[in-house]
């Protein structure tokens, strides 16, 4: 009609394929460049982060150039840079978001930290003030969709939530962009520092040192072979001894001193927060943490799995009446039948339960086609269905019988095992039973058959693998903070994955094959980075405390000003107080190829991109490629000329361009140097 207003609810998502079935799950059909409308909604999507931080030179263009007289870098208002591939895609969300007829906005990024930042940040870049509700969902599904429409909260009760997401994004720009340069300049190459990949970095050199200097101690144990059974003696540091247990036993029976029997349980694990799954899919596929949140996220969209960026291993306890449901789903992806006893409540408890409740096939899992699925994300469904399966299940029950007997004066055990009930261990590896043989009681004599002593060492600790450092960084600092600290470790289970990738991508760790398993093992770099980082930048501990504090932002228990002014104090302090470790070079030889002699301080000059520079970052002789004196002559300094002229103080150049004339020439080029600038003469060769 007419003279009628049409009033539209804008709806923003983080991804293109989550705002389709958003739309799916509203009804909303009609299909517009950039976005969807129908009946009162509009429907458009971020593509990830449309702007992030701006780079330095966006406050200074001084700061272009990386120079230690600039540090610290400290904006007093910060800037945000819209990414140049995604400039088109913002310019339509803020048309949008600007419409007269729009009157409300429902942010349904995804239900988290960045979720949150990537919503806020275009909302204020656009300029727009209008009314935000929440989208809190953990599902893509249809009905949970329009149950979380029906249940839409003010988007001001997730301001805390924007705050700590943009003070720990604020937080990661002040030490990664301080500290690189900080130290890349002190120790001439590229080093990358950051607020949490430095103490990611530092447990895997740890680690590796504690491999380097590990010294195995070699070890004896006396075995006997009495009655159908294997029993061993105690662990012994001294041959002589062993053997002379070994001989004492060999013409002595053994006697049964105790029979003791035990039944033993075991409950059922609980269910996969990201982490877990991560670790686990490492474990029994060698998916590394990134591939495993990829695959996740994409069972996710596709309405297969629950929202994956969670730190929880329990659901609701709203959720209980509909376990069964879900475990059935579960089974269909696994083609195994339902367990007969399933124990819902021992999955569900809403105190243990944050923002979002452990990962789980949803209802539609039963449905689809599981084979048609990319393995990847197959294998992952198969995992998270696996899951829940154990941790409805009973305890694994086993009876151990533990024996001891003496011979030659000596006490020797052995130990079975015995299944009761299978329990959860249904679906996964049962251990294999070890029976001892029957009749055993107190006071039995049994011959020896053997005896034999079986030398062993002790073991180095192990490699890190993408499965044990997620351990370590979920872990990292735990025992020196208090135990009701709701965050502790390295990171979150959100960002745990880009950090390993990062540290990978930036030459600091490498990822190395052994057999079937795959190590982090750190570069000569990484090594040589931890060596001379300051405790500050690589301490697990201040980590920790840093995410608790952001914990305290999100809860409104700490400013974000106090917040990012212990960043700031700690940036300051850094670039104030820091001095080179002496003799760093053996640390971080020069990885270029020495071209000549420095004729200021004599080390070594070493080409780059731009130019011929000394190696000493005091010195700042340079050869500049972009040289206008060699331009105008239709010339370039190469790095035959500049190794000439850095051998001999000139260089014969051949073809050289006349302005003048239009015509070449040949002449020597002089290097002329007052130390502190260098300029170039030609010398022509003289007639007779």
């Amino acid at each position: 009609m007419k003279g009628v207003n049409i009033l539209y609810r804008l709806v923003v998502t983080e991804k293109p394929s989550v705002g389709q079935s958003i739309a799916a799950a509203l009804g909303v059909a009609g299909r517009k460049d950039g976005y969807m409308e129908g009946g009162g909604w509009l429907i458009s999507w971020c593509v990830g982060h449309l702007a992030e931080l701006s780079e330095p030179a966006a406050y200074d263009p001084d700061y272009a150039k990386w120079r230690q007289e600039d540090l610290p870098i400290l904006p007093e208002s910060w800037r945000f840079t819209i990414r140049a591939d995604k400039r088109s895609q913002f310019d339509l969300l803020r048309t949008l978001l600007r419409r007269e007829d729009v009157s409300e906005v429902v942010n349904a990024c995804d239900a988290g930290r960045e979720g949150e930042l990537i919503f806020r940040t275009v909302y204020h870049l656009a300029g727009c003030t209008k009314p935000v509700q929440r989208l809190w969902i953990s599902s893509m599904e249809d009905g949970a969709i329009r149950e979380g429409f029906a249940n839409l909260r003010p988007g001001r009760d997730y301001d805390g939530l924007h705050q700590a997401a943009l003070c720990r994004s604020k937080a990661d720009w002040l030490v990664g962009i301080n500290a690189t340069r900080l130290f890349s300049l002190l120790y001439g190459r590229t080093l990358n520092v950051g607020r949490v990949i430095s103490p990611t970095l530092a447990l895997i050199v740890q680690r590796e040192a504690e491999i380097s200097v590990f010294e195995p101690v070699p070890f004896y144990t006396v075995e006997l072979d009495c009655g159908g059974m294997t029993a061993a003696g105690e662990r012994l540091s001294d041959p002589a001894e062993a053997n002379a247990i070994a001989a004492a036993c060999r013409d002595s029976p053994a006697a049964v001193r105790t029979v003791e029997r035990q039944e033993k349980t075991e409950k059922a694990p609980a269910l996969c927060d990201l982490t877990t799954l991560q670790r686990e899919a490492n474990r029994a596929l060698g998916y590394t943490a990134q591939q495993t949140l990829d695959y996740l996220q994409a069972l996710y969209e596709k309405k297969l799995c629950t929202y994956p960026r969670t730190d929880s291993r329990f659901l609701t306890d709203d959720m209980e009446s509909t376990v069964s449901e879900l475990v059935s789903a579960a089974a269909a992806v696994w083609g195994l039948d339902a367990p007969e006893e399933i124990l819902a409540s021992q999955v569900c408890n809403s105190k243990k339960v944050s923002d979002h409740h452990a990962v789980v096939p949803t209802r539609s899992a039963a449905a689809a086609d599981i084979a048609a699925l990319p393995l990847g994300e197959r294998e992952i469904l198969r995992l998270v269905s696996q899951s829940l399966l154990r941790a409805v299940c009973p305890p694994y029950r086993y009876a151990e019988t533990a024996v001891v007997a003496e011979c030659g004066g000596h006490s020797f055990t052995a130990k079975g095992k015995v299944l009761l009930d299978t329990g959860w261990r249904a679906y996964a590896e049962l251990p294999q039973d070890t029976a001892l043989p029957e009749g055993l009681s107190g006071g039995l004599t049994l011959p020896v058959e053997a005896v034999r002593v079986k030398t062993g060492k002790t073991s180095p600790p192990k490699h890190f693998t993408e499965d044990t450092i997620l351990s370590s960084m979920e872990t990292a600092g735990a025992e020196d903070m208090p135990e009701n600290t709701e965050r502790r470790g390295i990171g979150t289970p959100a960002t745990r994955a880009g950090i390993l990738e990062k540290l990978v991508a930036s030459g600091l760790v490498e990822r190395k094959k052994a057999k079937k398993i795959t190590n982090l093992l750190p570069t000569q770099a990484g090594s040589s980075l931890i060596t001379v980082l300051p405790e500050a930048l690589q301490s697990p501990l201040l980590t920790a405390e840093w995410e608790q504090r952001l914990g305290e932002v999100e809860r409104g228990t700490l400013t974000p000003e106090d917040f990012m002014d212990g960043i700031a104090a700690l940036v300051r302090n850094l670039v104030r107080d820091y001095q080179p470790v002496p003799g760093w070079e053996v640390l971080f030889p020069s990885e270029r190829e020495t071209v000549g002699p420095c004729p200021r301080c004599g080390r070594a000059v070493t080409e780059s991109k731009k130019g011929f520079f000394c190696d000493n970052r005091d010195c700042r002789f340079a050869l500049w490629k972009d040289s206008k004196f060699f331009s105008a002559k239709k010339k370039s300094l190469t790095k035959s000329i500049a190794a000439a002229l850095l051998k001999d103080g000139q260089a014969r150049l051949t073809g050289c361009f006349s302005e003048k004339t239009g015509r070449t020439y040949d002449a020597a080029v002089i290097l002329e140097d007052d130390g502190a600038q260098t300029n170039y003469r030609l010398e022509f060769e003289r007639r007779s």
